[in-house]
């Protein structure tokens, strides 16, 4: 699990295309202080394993799925990854709750300067728009930021500038892509009351419902 508090941002050093995977070389320093082959790092939000590292860079194998849902099957060399280590338990959780799998991908429609924040506008598809809510969080190349304004086709989030600074966003453009994870819970949400409404699901909490459970 990961908290969507980007850590450093990395560059990507080679990208050997199998058919329809991949296998990632990026270059980074912060998240390999402790890591070893097996740890979870989060590469622009997707949840990766580190398969070896050798001085300041480390490989990573990227399925299918990853390539087909993400923006990293436009990934090449030089490519500048935002990266975050897996949380550990006592840390402080100063983002939200990031799985570090992606829903799907957004473009950037708009980008306008406002003060000292930057304004960005993203268009998506309807299937995770209905995830997201004004006011709530949503995770952007991996990065935890609020849907400040929600419309049929697209949101926005304001970005200070100490994120645009250790992020890769002040290198996105218009029609950039980017990945998106909307907030997990709305989704369990959502399946608990598919299941309740086909009868699955018990619509009332008992005492016996509970010891049944383990409760």
């Amino acid at each position: 699990m990961f908290t969507g508090i980007i850590e450093e941002t990395g560059t990507v050093l080679s990208v050997v295309r199998e058919q329809n995977s991949a296998v990632l070389v990026i270059s980074c320093s912060k998240v390999l202080e402790d890591a070893k082959a097996g740890d979870s790092i989060a590469v622009n939000g997707i949840c990766l394993t580190v398969k070896d590292i050798a001085g300041k860079n480390f490989t990573t194998d990227v399925m299918p799925e990853t390539i087909r849902m993400s923006c990293l099957k436009e990934a090449k060399a030089g490519t500048k990854v935002n990266l975050e280590r897996a949380m550990q338990a006592g840390s402080r959780f100063g983002g939200h709750i990031v799985s570090g799998h992606i829903d799907g991908t957004g473009v950037v429609c708009g980008i306008r300067t406002e003060g000292n924040a930057v304004w960005y506008t993203i268009n998506a598809d309807a299937e995770l728009l209905k995830y997201i809510v004004a006011k709530g969080s949503i995770t952007i190349d991996g990065i935890s930021l609020t849907a400040a304004q929600v419309t049929d086709n697209s949101f926005q989030v304001s970005v200070i500038p100490h994120t645009r600074a250790i992020t890769n966003l002040a290198g996105k453009e218009k029609g950039s892509t980017v990945n998106l994870e909307v907030d997990i819970i709305g989704k369990y949400v959502e399946r608990f009351l598919a299941a309740e409404s086909k009868g699955s699901v018990k619509n009332e909490i008992t005492e016996e419902y509970l010891q049944e459970h383990g409760f």
